[in-house]
């Protein structure tokens, strides 16, 4: 069968200003399922990234202009979509539950069917992401081979940890230990700001339990945490971000489909 023919993406990346030290990227020529949000925030002393993509194009070439002190790259799981660019940087965080996958990376075809079983793309239909592509991608960088997507691995990942601390010299970012989507979810938690970067553990989308590495038990003492929190803001690893009101909206709606009466 000959190799399908994609549109030319004139660039890969899309950016959005949040504020003064927080930019948006997403990757608008991947599909729906897949686009992860990829945070950059801006510290006094260091940078931080939250998560980087699918790695079709260079993240680090993408950001060059934002970047011009260190920079520490957390992994808030390790699900493909999450971890595309991560074997660019030198400091890059996860959570010891999911370090392996970061250092032997999944996916290495851009073709659904041949990345994912048939029960994998029937779960994620039947949880509200009907998968009708064929491919990751809509588009694709000129002169780009299709057959010749991997996600790299990236060697030595540093572990954090539930309570761990990632000081940016003008805010701190706490580690919260978030599973259920996964087992190694984590959050970073601005506390003097309200605002939660929090990966798959909430975002404004239909919210994953039943994959292969999922838990629902976990996943509703990890709402019960989020609820705990003054949460102002929450940038999610989907969707748009959302305020508190929108926030308990899901949170409690999670625990009243999903606990136990």
């Amino acid at each position: 069968m000959p190799a399908p023919v994609f549109p030319i993406a004139e660039h890969w990346f899309d950016r959005t200003k949040i504020d003064d030290s927080t930019t948006l990227l997403i990757e608008p020529h991947v599909i729906e399922l897949m686009r992860c949000n990829i945070w950059h925030v801006r510290g006094r002393d260091r940078d931080l990234i939250v998560d980087t993509g699918m790695g079709v194009c260079s993240l680090l070439d993408e950001i060059t202009d934002l970047l011009d002190k260190p920079v520490v790259v957390v992994a808030t799981h390790s699900h493909d979509d999450h971890i595309g660019s991560h074997h660019e940087f030198d400091d890059v965080r996860v959570h010891p539950l999911e370090a392996q996958w970061l250092s032997e990376p999944y996916l290495q075809s851009l073709h659904i069917a041949s990345a994912w079983s048939a029960e994998t793309i029937d779960g994620l239909t039947k949880a509200g992401y009907p998968l009708d592509a064929e491919y990751f991608v809509t588009a694709l960088p000129a002169g780009y081979a299709l057959d010749s997507y991997r996600i790299q691995p990236c060697a030595n990942p540093r572990p954090i940890a539930e309570g761990d601390v990632i000081d940016l010299g003008d805010r701190a970012f706490e580690v919260l230990h978030l599973p259920g989507h996964s087992p190694g979810s984590i959050g970073l938690w601005d506390a003097e700001s309200g605002t939660l970067f929090s990966g798959d553990a909430i975002y404004d989308g239909p919210l994953l339990d039943e994959g292969s590495d999922s838990n629902i038990a976990d996943y509703i003492t990890t709402m019960e945490q989020l609820l705990t929190l003054p949460v102002e803001i929450v940038h999610g690893g989907h969707d748009p971000s959302f305020d508190r009101r929108r926030f308990l909206e899901i949170a409690t709606a999670y625990l009243s489909r999903r606990r136990p009466a």
